[in-house]
């Protein structure tokens, strides 16, 4: 997905991925880093500032890849960590991207929030609030859309919230209820800021539960898009707990690693747990309260959400402005959750959604 923001090179991966064992995650762990090792020494040496800056973007995302895996209480978590931060900072500052870091009080500690003001004119267009999901940091919200928000004069303000990131590394475990940590992420946005004429919400993956939840009372929101969609996350929960539990799909790291995100994330002992955990992880009892025009995302592959959420979530949205449904198939290779491998296809709905729906193409 990083690709095109320049977050990843295809050869660089190609040959690193021939060194990891299958299904050993500390093989896993050491191609990767040894890759964004590597990498860094080149965005050390090198004197073009752009492809110093593209090069230490490159060894953030292989750092950030190399420690998805680990377990929680992996003692490599804290080092891999500060390495992934700092040189996420230096790619955007060698890059000369703008932006500024945002600390947002909440429940007695502070969630993180990135504003990156778009070109002149940018005012004219809506703010493009972006949240990730199941297994997110704020770091890779810029890589996966925010470049292309900004390479098409948007402004954005991405953020993470409770169970993600760095507030999750601070005992921050998730909470169904999204719309706090988003309203409190705009009060201290706006706090000093002029508010923007309008503000569309993007939720990506479990995202697709978390930015809906929030613009069903957030009113503060002009648009909304779930991208993937996400209407019941209870339902994902209980798929990915069976495969976890089955001794033959259970023999990869898949289900197995998502079943200790989700302990990790909420803060549990057990798979029993989960569950009932993610059970008020729907969408249901609040869709009706939803009133802004609505995107929703889905690929018809997808491995984690099952496709006829996408058509619940639609038929749900009865008091929507507008209710638009893109499903990707095989054919245009944006099947898979999120469009991965095809991140082309997302910027392409998403902004053309935007145009359309805010009257940009008018402009």
């Amino acid at each position: 997905m990083g690709i095109p923001a320049g977050s990843a090179d295809t050869n660089e991966v190609l040959e690193m991925m021939t060194h990891i064992v299958d299904g050993d995650v500390q093989s896993w762990y050491a191609a990767w880093s040894g890759l964004g090792d590597r990498v860094l020494a080149l965005a050390e040496t090198n004197h073009d500032q752009l492809s110093s800056g593209q090069a230490h973007l490159r060894a953030h995302n292989y750092q950030r890849t190399a420690e998805f895996l680990l377990p929680p209480n992996d003692p490599k978590r804290a080092g891999s960590w500060e390495k992934l931060l700092t040189r996420y900072k230096k790619g955007l500052d060698r890059l000369g991207v703008k932006w500024e870091a945002i600390a947002v009080p909440y429940h007695g500690g502070t969630l993180r929030a990135h504003y990156f003001p778009g070109v002149p004119g940018a005012a004219e267009k809506p703010l493009i609030m972006l949240v990730g999901g199941f297994d997110s940091i704020l770091e890779e919200l810029y890589p996966m859309l925010g470049k292309a928000a900004l390479d098409r004069g948007y402004s954005l303000l991405a953020y993470e919230g409770p169970g993600q990131g760095q507030a999750l590394r601070d005992g921050m475990k998730f909470a169904h209820e999204w719309e706090k940590p988003t309203t409190a992420v705009l009060d201290e946005f706006l706090r000093m800021r002029a508010k923007p004429k309008q503000i569309v919400l993007i939720g990506m993956s479990m995202g697709g539960y978390f930015a809906p939840r929030a613009a069903a009372f957030e009113k503060r929101i002009n648009g909304l898009v779930a991208w993937d969609q996400c209407y019941d996350f209870g339902e994902c929960a209980r798929l990915f707990l069976r495969a976890a539990a089955d001794p033959v799909l259970s023999k990869g790291a898949d289900f197995v690693w998502t079943a200790g995100n989700a302990r990790w994330t909420l803060g549990l002992e057990s798979n029993d747990e989960i569950a009932r955990a993610f059970a008020p992880y729907t969408l249901a009892p609040v869709a009706a309260r939803i009133t802004q025009p609505v995107l929703i995302m889905a690929g018809e592959l997808d491995h984690g959400i099952p496709l006829h959420q996408a058509t619940d979530f639609q038929k749900a949205l009865v008091n929507a402005k507008s209710v638009t449904l893109k499903v990707f198939d095989r054919a245009s290779g944006g099947a898979e959750h999120c469009q991965t491998g095809n991140s082309t296809l997302v910027h392409a709905t998403i902004f053309d959604w935007l145009d359309g729906t805010f009257g940009l193409d008018q402009l």
